[in-house]
């Protein structure tokens, strides 16, 4: 087996720049050498294919770097960038030959200059993206596939279906290597979408960008009912795995909050509206989720054992936190006393404990208490009330989600 890094083998690749080939022709290879289609893997212990991950990044990242030069670059020049032999180069262009990028090297001042052929994707390029560039988009499918509820999903499975079509298999094929080093995960669990809420959504941002009138069916979660509204909706926000609508609702005189999975039926009316300067908004920027309202400062005690992930993520724009003698932290944020931020404190369980307000310090002791009685030994549990501190979300100044 030839090794990952190319250093040390027999069965790698002997040839020379300069040898006989002609400007732009393939390259020749030893005929031991194992087929280029299976570069993006190698043989795990237990057998079975596994992603060979580092060679997959280093040849798209030569790949990138070749494009990017006016004049090309040797093998010498792709070598010292990536950090690996020259030997290893070869084999790795031979790989992207192979998967179908048209690579070819010209020769000038007694140097091979390896350049990036793009005239066969003129067709895909001529709107000024690199060959590159349209790979990375392609490659972003997962991304996207990751976000439930986004309108256009549909539309933008037909861009990739377009650009698959123009490429041929074998590099459609490596390009497929490439998302096994990276995935992305929905965030809060997958909504259950209706087969009409892609139609529905996309005639709310229609309406939303011609400023017309809807008139629609929303089913509340806390009043556990339908009821019809007359919005102006103003735009949709993508957080916490979810489409929420943003909406003036002219019979509360407010902005109010829909979450764009439960809206049942849209009408979109002749009639416009007039957009208000108080409406603009920095949308949810006061709470931890998709909310609004006054705030609050917070402060949290954090225990030394979960201080270093806390200060490493950025939670809220208002954070600060202080470090404190015996490791742990103080957690400071100005933001709403909601269902979000008990979410967030109640998360981290012992670790984290609420210093201010004492309102919600009481609030969360509560509802811990609740969650202990769970536990208590059989024929001792307490019959339990619903935690108003949880799903009262009377104050948040929204529809309820």
């Amino acid at each position: 087996m030839v090794p990952e890094d190319g250093d040390g083998g027999t069965d790698v690749l002997g040839i020379h720049p300069t040898s006989p080939r002609g400007a732009g022709g393939p390259i020749a290879v030893r005929p031991r050498l194992a087929p280029p289609t299976r570069l993006c893997y190698k043989q795990g212990r237990r057998g079975g294919a596994v992603p060979r991950n580092a060679e997959v990044i280093r040849q798209w990242n030569m790949l990138r770097s070749i494009e990017a030069s006016h004049y090309g670059l040797t093998v010498q020049d792709l070598a010292k960038a990536a950090g690996v032999s020259k030997r290893t180069i070869y084999r790795d262009l031979l790989a992207l030959q192979e998967a179908g990028f048209p690579l070819i090297d010209e020769n000038r001042d007694n140097h091979a200059y390896w350049t990036l052929n793009t005239r066969p994707f003129r067709h895909l390029t001529q709107l000024g993206f690199s060959l590159s560039e349209l790979c990375a988009l392609y490659l972003s499918r997962r991304l996207v596939e990751s976000l439930t509820g986004i309108p256009f999903q549909a539309a933008l499975g037909d861009a990739f279906g377009k650009f698959e079509r123009e490429i041929t298999p074998k590099m459609k094929a490596y390009l497929d290597c490439l998302p096994s080093v990276m995935s992305a995960r929905p965030a809060g669990g997958k909504v259950s979408l209706s087969p009409a809420h892609d139609r529905m959504v996309e005639q709310m941002v229609d309406a939303s960008v011609a400023r017309r009138q809807v008139r629609m069916l929303y089913y509340s979660l806390s009043h556990e009912r339908k009821a019809e509204y007359l919005v102006y909706p103003l735009r949709f926000v993508y957080t916490h795995g979810a489409m929420y609508l943003r909406a003036w609702v002219p019979a509360r005189e407010q902005v109010l909050t829909f979450a764009a999975h439960r809206i049942k039926r849209v009408s979109v009316l002749e009639e416009r509206f007039e957009h208000d300067a108080k409406w603009s908004e920095d949308t949810f920027s006061r709470s931890l989720g998709p909310n609004d309202g006054p705030t609050a400062h917070v402060v949290l005690r954090v225990e030394r054992e979960l201080a270093p992930i806390i200060v490493e993520r950025q939670y809220h724009r208002s954070q600060k936190t202080t470090p404190l003698p015996d490791g742990s932290i103080l957690l400071e944020l100005d933001v709403c006393d909601d269902v979000w931020l008990h979410s967030f404190v109640l998360q981290f369980g012992h670790r984290v404990r609420v210093v201010e307000p004492a309102a919600l310090a009481l609030e969360i002791s509560e509802e811990l208490e609740r969650a202990r009685r769970h536990y208590a030994p059989a024929g001792q549990v307490e019959p339990l009330a619903t935690s108003q501190a949880l799903l009262d979300l009377s104050n948040q100044w929204r529809l309820p989600f």
